[in-house]
């Protein structure tokens, strides 16, 4: 079994979510139709950004939770330099 922290992007709002699943392809499926999570359903548009794969449930719970710290949004930031510069517009 595999578990993936990952992060979306909302396109309207370009607010961030962060969380794990063992499904990730559901979970955005899930999300973007109102059936996720609170801060999730009350809007949809919501597009991966980022994700990591674990083999251990504890090791993506704890990555999730260091990525939601504000040294995680940092580190986020850093990997995600070059998406970050993307003209939306294009």
């Amino acid at each position: 079994m595999s578990y993936y922290v990952y992060v979306l992007e909302n396109r309207h709002d370009k607010s961030w979510y962060t969380s794990f699943t063992e499904n990730i392809k559901q979970r955005l499926i899930n999300h973007n139709s109102g059936r996720g999570g609170n801060t999730t359903k009350r809007k949809g548009g919501w597009k991966l950004i980022y994700c990591e794969i674990y083999i251990n449930k504890q090791d993506a719970i704890g990555r999730e939770k260091f990525l939601k710290s504000g040294s995680g949004k940092k580190y986020l930031k850093k990997q995600l330099k070059n998406y970050l510069k993307i003209d939306p517009n294009l």
